[in-house]
């Protein structure tokens, strides 16, 4: 899709992808007598590069008039500046965005950018790595006298993996007593001992200003639960610091909620003392030590096998893949002492237990296994929604799920943390009532923690699927034996298998990488295994623990893995970013596709998907996503002081995703492939440039767009080794 007259867009097909080495020599090694827009190349260089199909001739072109090299029909700078209108030099990107944030402060309506100097020599597109010293002499010269380079460190890449706590803790001391809020002024809840203040004059007199002047929470359920602990007090707020109740809106949603799978008190009691009973876990435990027939160590124990589940004599029909009752939940807050009161005031009939639907009075499904086919999924050629680490939190999986993605999975969640009672890791669980179809993914490493947590889950929790991650590469995970480990450890991944679809009264999924080094694949010979031992779809990375993100995943690779499968579905996972993509992964043979980076870049790729074109949405649109997961994260999380800013925290980690998306009406060469990484570039308007920038004093002017300034002692580290905003 090409752009107006006389513009060149950004260019999709040459820009290089991130951590990859660049391909060309031409642009490989700039050295010191090079010049140029990619570090010094002569005409003779440019004419090379635009014949090997590296640069386009008319953005070539372009680039020469803009430097002013006299390449080109001698036209003026102006015509020059108005054919690189979008492609820039990253001086000239910040300047862009410093320039037109001042107007905006000022309330000028013009946002045109005045050109920061005539002579520019910082190259259009990123390099892969920078140099060791920084940007250089050469584009340090490039800039005007009123500009100040900072100097540059190394590149750093990777990821943070000690990043520091970066819970918000400077509204603590003068936090009000939850008994205040919840109007128990009688009786305090923590005794003569209460650290918290109890004198509503003296708490607002300290409380920061309020965010805005319309609270969500307020506006869609009639009822603020956070009263003058929240950062939108002043929608709700009435004489006397009264919380004003909308009864109308409060009668629509009482006794209801939209978040189910919450930890109750009496079970995490239960969990911390171990009190609670893991009879066919343990019981499937014991056989493991037990010789067999065949002289083995227990692995197949309890005729799990799926001969021996089909010979079984079994009446009692499994539930559909996605046909759960909707139950709606009221938000409901994560932290300590607010957490028994931000319950929903009605019980929910049978919460805490696992529904089973018969038909007559005696059942028994903890004597006949279910078949093997009473547990398979009816998804073939659905949009599934990666599981991602951070990032997958619920206020974001309603976005996607309102774009077309029609099967979500919790956040990974640690099975020994779970078997702990930790509210954190039970947090993961939560489902909200639009994700129709919906499971959990568990990590571990050992078959008596992942069997007891699968039944704990299985007695507790409301999912339609539980997914064993056996594709995390991370250090922490693969150190201790969980994640791609697996893999290399037959033994102990057919006895978690066996054991966890004994327990299990829903689907059982895997999720695999295709080996653990670069050049060994080995998934092809685990899928035939899986599909022995009783899980009932298997989901295919097509990359191994070892590239992790520096190669293209291998599709060819996941095409002969979904044949071997076969019967048993197979999804494939890997560079997913437009329809087009979607539509190659699909003549491969597997039975769905799963979406994950792609989905944090672009949310409304299901839609592209599932209507088959490219979706050139506005600056504006975008924002309003942005907006839409502000209000359903302070749904979530709350709308006080803690809430907001884990808001801000989420929504900073996904911006740092969101800043790759380049607008298709910048794009000549359609689609946008993910491993390519853009140049720096000028968007249509301000607010689309803004989110162009992948510098994170930008992410915290858009957080602060939607959620108010930020505290005076506010950090954030992304996940990536990026940058960093103190």
């Amino acid at each position: 899709m090409a752009a107006a007259a006389g513009v060149a867009p950004v260019q999709a097909r040459w820009v290089r992808g991130w951590g990859q080495r660049p391909r060309d020599p031409v642009r490989a090694r700039p050295g010191p007598a090079r010049s140029g827009p990619w570090g010094p190349l002569g005409g003779a260089g440019w004419e090379r590069a635009a014949a090997r199909g590296v640069i386009r001739a008319s953005y070539l072109r372009c680039c020469f008039m803009e430097c002013g090299s006299g390449t080109g029909d001698g036209s003026g700078s102006s015509r020059a500046v108005w054919g690189c209108r979008f492609v820039a030099s990253r001086e000239r990107f910040h300047a862009y965005l410093r320039a037109s944030g001042e107007h905006r402060d000022d309330g000028e309506a013009e946002e045109e950018e005045e050109e920061a100097g005539s002579e520019q020599s910082e190259p259009p597109a990123k390099r892969g790595r920078l140099s060791e010293h920084g940007l250089g002499a050469e584009s340090q010269e490039g800039v005007g006298e009123g500009e100040k380079v900072p100097a540059e460190r190394k590149r750093a890449r990777g990821q943070n993996k000690s990043r520091p706590c970066m819970k918000p803790n400077h509204y603590e001391k003068s936090r009000l007593c939850p008994s205040v809020t919840q109007g128990c002024t009688d009786k305090c809840y923590f005794g003569p001992r209460c650290r918290f203040l109890h004198d509503i004059s003296e708490y607002m007199a300290t409380k920061p200003a309020d965010l805005g002047h319309s609270c969500v929470l307020f506006e869609t359920f009639g009822k603020c639960i956070y009263g003058i602990t929240c950062r939108f007090a002043k929608a709700h707020l009435g004489d006397g610091y009264r919380n004003i109740i909308n009864t109308d809106l409060t009668k629509q949603w009482e006794g209801k909620s939209l978040v189910r799978n919450n930890l109750s008190k009496d079970l995490q009691h239960q969990l911390r003392k171990k009190k609670f009973s893991f009879k066919k876990a343990d019981e499937y435990l014991r056989s493991l030590a037990k010789p067999h027939k065949n002289g083995g160590k227990g692995g197949k124990a309890l005729g799990c096998s799926a001969e021996d589940l089909e010979a079984s004599n079994c009446t009692m029909p499994q539930e559909g893949l996605g046909d759960t009752s909707e139950c709606l939940v009221l938000p409901e807050e994560g932290g300590d002492p607010k957490q028994a009161a931000l319950q929903s005031p009605v019980p929910i009939e049978g919460e805490g237990e696992c529904p089973i639907k018969t038909a007559g009075l005696v059942t028994d499904e903890d004597i006949v296994k279910l078949r093997p086919r009473e547990k398979k999924l009816e998804i073939e050629g659905k949009l599934y929604l990666a599981p991602l680490t951070t990032c997958g939190n619920l206020p974001f999986r309603r976005i996607c799920k309102r774009f077309g993605a029609d099967i979500t999975c919790g956040e990974m969640a640690v099975c020994t943390n779970l078997l702990q009672g930790q509210s954190s890791e039970w947090a993961l669980l939560k489902r909200h009532h639009t994700e129709d179809i919906f499971g959990v993914q568990l990590e571990g490493a050992f078959p008596d923690t992942m069997t007891k947590c699968a039944e704990l889950l299985n007695q507790t929790i409301d999912v339609d699927f539980v997914d064993i991650n056996v594709g995390c590469p991370i250090d922490l995970v693969y150190k201790k034996g969980g994640g791609c480990a697996l893999m290399t450890r037959t033994n102990k991944f057919e006895q978690i298998v066996r054991g966890m679809n004994l327990v299990l009264d829903v689907p059982l999924t895997v999720k695999i990488r295709t080996g653990v080094q670069e050049k060994i694949n080995v998934a092809h010979k685990i899928i035939p295994k899986l599909r022995e031992w009783g899980a009932s779809m298997v989901t295919l990375h097509g990359r191994s623990r070892e590239q992790r993100y520096t190669r293209v995943a291998d599709w060819h690779y996941i095409a002969e893995c979904a044949k071997i499968a076969s019967p048993m579905p197979l999804f494939g996972n890997g560079d997913i970013l437009s329809f087009e993509d979607a539509n190659q992964a699909m003549q491969m043979g597997v039975s769905g596709i799963m979406i994950a980076r792609g989905a944090l870049i672009k949310p409304w790729l299901f839609t592209e998907i599932k209507e088959q074109r490219h979706w050139d949405i506005s600056s504006s649109e975008r924002f309003d996503i942005l907006k839409d997961f502000t209000n359903y994260g302070l749904e979530h999380w709350g709308s006080d002081t803690q809430g907001v800013e884990k808001t801000r925290k989420f929504l900073l980690e996904w911006l740092s995703f969101l800043c790759r998306y380049i607008p298709v009406g910048l794009l000549e060469h359609l689609p946008q492939k993910i491993n390519e990484r853009p140049p720096y570039y000028i968007g249509r308007d301000y607010l689309e440039t803004l989110m162009a920038s992948q510098n994170v004093d930008d992410w915290i002017k858009i957080s602060e767009l939607l959620l108010g300034p930020v505290p005076t002692n506010f950090t954030f580290l992304p996940k990536h080794k990026a940058n960093s905003y103190r």
